[in-house]
């Protein structure tokens, strides 16, 4: 830690889905004075509880937990707004005098964190194709004017029929929600002092992690993610929302309009979570390499002696 005070330090806590985060950053902060503090992109949604496996009543009840949970389905959350709420959480967490715990699998939200967004983030490969499927069957006369209303500043500067420019800028507003004008003039300086952060990533065995994976999504089907995502279903919400399109949503919402069975719905979400996990594994490797690795049944001792140098 450095020079750094006892009220500068955060733990950040990331790893692939399913691999114990949430139960380590729990135990944690019952030991340490803790705040946990969602950094997970698809938690954040109210409409997600049992499929995106957020905290229990039960566990957010034993100490603080923050973002999680807060954002409607209807809402594109992304990045910068994300960091824009863990910043007045991060202050709640120290003028309250806790530990603040940052516990989730989206990597951009931890490198947000810990390097800012000064520059234009990575856009995600679905964004990116949903924006290109609006301007083929749109035409970029109609994006354009989408931009003008989301970002005017931009739109003044690029003719109407400019496809690949003004594709670019919806990408940037609807991945991180800040425009490209405002990219390009200030950025957002990182909230985390690299000397104050203890990191950790769990880096489960993968085939014990692809069972645990399995396993779970068996049991989030009988905790009811089938009612919640039928409660999702009925909003009638753009399919090309986050939270239409987290791990099993669009699947369940196939069974539920009859073009799948239960058992099949339920393979192609466990297919893609397993996906996900190796993707998670993939992207902090090369992106977060400061991350230390540690074997779950390793990490408790291995914060509690980390945090305590």
């Amino acid at each position: 830690m450095g020079s750094r005070s006892e009220s500068d330090k955060a733990v950040l806590i990331a790893g692939p889905t399913a691999s114990g985060k949430s139960a380590l950053a729990l135990d944690l902060a019952e030991r340490c004075r803790g705040m946990v503090i969602n950094t997970d992109s698809m938690q954040v949604y109210r409409d997600l509880r049992v499929i995106t496996a957020r905290p229990t009543l039960d566990e957010e009840a034993r100490v603080p937990h923050r973002l999680y949970g807060y954002v409607d389905a209807a809402v594109n959350c992304s990045a910068g707004a994300w960091i824009g709420d863990a910043e007045r959480v991060l202050a709640e967490a120290r003028a309250d005098g806790r530990l603040p715990i940052f516990v989730g699998g989206s990597g951009l939200y931890f490198k947000a964190l810990t390097r800012g967004l000064s520059a234009v983030p990575p856009i995600p490969a679905e964004v990116r194709l949903a924006i290109r499927a609006q301007l083929d069957q749109a035409g970029p006369e109609a994006l354009h004017a989408e931009l003008q209303r989301r970002d005017p500043a931009s739109a003044e500067r690029l003719k109407p029929r400019d496809r690949s420019r003004i594709a670019r800028a919806l990408e940037v507003i609807e991945a991180t929600g800040r425009s490209l004008t405002d990219w390009h003039r200030d950025g957002l300086p990182p909230l985390l002092a690299p000397d104050a952060v203890t990191a950790i990533f769990l880096a489960p065995e993968r085939d014990a992690l692809y069972q645990r994976i399995d396993a779970r999504f068996t049991a989030m089907l009988e905790a009811g993610a089938l009612e919640e995502v039928r409660r999702l279903a009925e909003r009638q919400l753009d399919p090309l929302l986050p939270a239409m399109k987290a791990h099993g949503v669009p699947a369940l919402i196939r069974y539920l309009a009859g073009e799948l069975s239960l058992d099949e719905a339920a393979a192609i979400g466990r297919l893609d979570t397993r996906r996900y996990a190796k993707r998670q594994f993939t992207w902090f490797r090369h992106q977060l390499p400061e991350f230390a690795w540690v074997a779950p049944e390793d990490a408790p001792a291995w914060l509690v002696h980390a945090i305590s140098r």
